[in-house]
């Protein structure tokens, strides 16, 4: 963790009633669909609740997905304030060596602020289409895809606009957004390693891609909750933080849905406005709520697909509990809310240790991808079941490397090497194995699945990882994509 710990506090002298902490807990893993990987609420300044899942860990790094983009527009405001940019810049200064080439009047007149509040004024996502036009160039790329409206007239959730704000803070300042961040933000804040995805350019992207721990999300909320201000200290322009929570243009379309959808609230510099407040927000559940009537943030990390329902859950549940004063009788249920978030442990996949008959026929045996091929993993060519004085383990081989699985002890096996894996399940029948892979430094489990009659094996992610690359790549790390 870091080596600026929290002030702590037991929630009610906060004003944080815990039985609306524990009404949460309660609800978030009754949910279908939600898998919460950890938890911290943060109430005037203190650390009042923090737990993670286990086999999640509270010092081991998460994929943020997009929330990395409120970490790259902080790092945009602090090359501001030191004169290195200015919102108002067209985007092509920055790229002159590209001025021949981009002649569409709309991407011309494209600023820096509209980039940074995703308003390039293109009506959709045009990730494929920039790669399209130039791979080896994303920005170049972006810049050759003419905008349907002119800039700062229409939202659309747009990668490209966050990697082009990105690419701007990493050519001005001339460093990798992690080393330009390190002695301005990550440093002061008490944040440890960060690690960043890069492309095929050595950027780091920008619009994800980032690996941080929870305590780093809750600590960038903080700071932004503050104004910008972080134990007395001003880190960021204050001028900065509210132009950046404020919705500078609509996501929603005036419908009753778009109203009661987070997502229809507008958005900021690279932060979404909330029903509640504002947040950084990140593909499957990494959330950073920042809460200014209630004093307050949280910070989430998670598995689901089901965004809106667990920031429904927090609504429902956390929200009121944030008082104005400690609740009466407090203590009994400050102290089941510690008991319980120590022992937040997500339940393994069902499976026997050992085969329950016919235990020759899985040493050693081998499998094949069913129906001739892997879609989730294309690459996945083999699997194989090993047992020796350690216990069992599956070996995936992926372009000609091995992948050990070990499992078989009770709970969650995690193995570190070569990247960090949670392995729970066994054999669900005599002829069926059934492993559940948790690759720890981002939200995603691998399902896999051999079958003896048939010398198959199946393998599904649960959800889909974002960014797609062999089973090894799906860590923390600094290289490619």
């Amino acid at each position: 963790m870091s080596d600026r710990p929290w002030p702590t506090s037991a929630p009610a002298e906060q004003g944080v009633d815990a039985s609306g902490v524990l009404a949460f807990l309660d609800a978030v893993e009754a949910a279908p669909g939600i898998e919460p990987h950890s938890l911290m609420i943060v109430r005037h300044g203190h650390l009042v609740a923090s737990g993670w899942w286990a086999p999640y860990t509270p010092e081991r790094p998460h994929l943020l997905y997009s929330l990395s983009k409120s970490f790259t527009g902080t790092a945009a405001a602090l090359a501001a304030a030191e004169g290195l940019l200015d919102l108002d810049d067209p985007v092509i200064s920055h790229f002159p060596e590209f001025e021949a080439d981009i002649t569409d009047p709309r991407s011309r007149a494209l600023r820096v602020r509209h980039v940074a509040s995703m308003a390039s004024g293109h009506v959709a996502e045009t990730l494929p289409a920039s790669l399209a036009a130039d791979a080896a160039e994303p920005v170049r790329g972006f810049l050759l895809v003419p905008p349907e409206r002119d800039p700062g007239t229409v939202f659309a959730y747009n990668q490209p606009t966050t990697y082009t704000l990105a690419a701007i803070v990493q050519k001005a300042t001339g460093q990798p957004l992690t080393e330009w961040l390190r002695p301005r933000l990550l440093d002061p804040l008490g944040i440890g390693d960060v690690r960043w995805l890069r492309d095929r350019t050595g950027r780091e992207i920008g619009y994800s891609g980032l690996h941080a721990r929870t305590d780093a999300i809750a600590r960038l909320g903080e700071l932004y909750l503050r104004r910008g201000q972080w134990r007395g200290e001003r880190l960021l322009p204050a001028d900065w933080v509210a132009d950046a929570s404020r919705a500078h243009i609509p996501t929603g379309d005036g419908s009753k849905e778009a109203a009661d959808s987070d997502w229809g609230q507008g958005y900021g510099l690279q932060f979404w406005r909330s029903r509640h407040g504002f947040r950084g927000d990140g593909a499957y559940g990494q959330f950073c709520l920042v809460l200014p009537q209630q004093d307050a943030v949280i910070a989430t990390t998670a598995d689901t697909e089901r965004m809106q329902a667990l920031l429904d859950l927090v609504w429902a549940h956390l929200l009121p509990a944030f008082g104005t004063a400690p609740p009466t009788g407090a203590g009994e249920r400050d102290a089941a809310l510690a008991d319980r978030l120590a022992d937040l442990a997500l339940p393994p996949a069902p499976g026997a240790s050992v085969p329950p008959a016919r235990a020759d026929a899985w040493h050693g045996a081998r499998f094949t991808p069913s129906g001739g091929g892997c879609p989730a993993q294309p690459r996945l060519t083999d699997a194989r079941v090993t047992s020796d004085a350690d216990g069992w383990s599956l070996v995936l081989t992926e372009a000609d490397e091995p992948l050990r699985l070990p499992f078989g002890a009770p709970g969650w096996t995690v193995t570190e090497d070569p990247l960090p894996l949670a392995i729970s399940g066994g054999w669900t029948s005599p002829d069926t194995l059934s492993l559940d892979v948790a690759f720890l430094e981002t939200p995603h489990h691998l399902l896999l699945t051999c079958s003896l009659p048939d010398a198959g094996f199946t393998a599904r992610w649960r959800t889909t990882p974002l960014h797609p690359g062999r089973l090894r790549s799906q860590r923390a790390t600094r290289g490619r994509d």
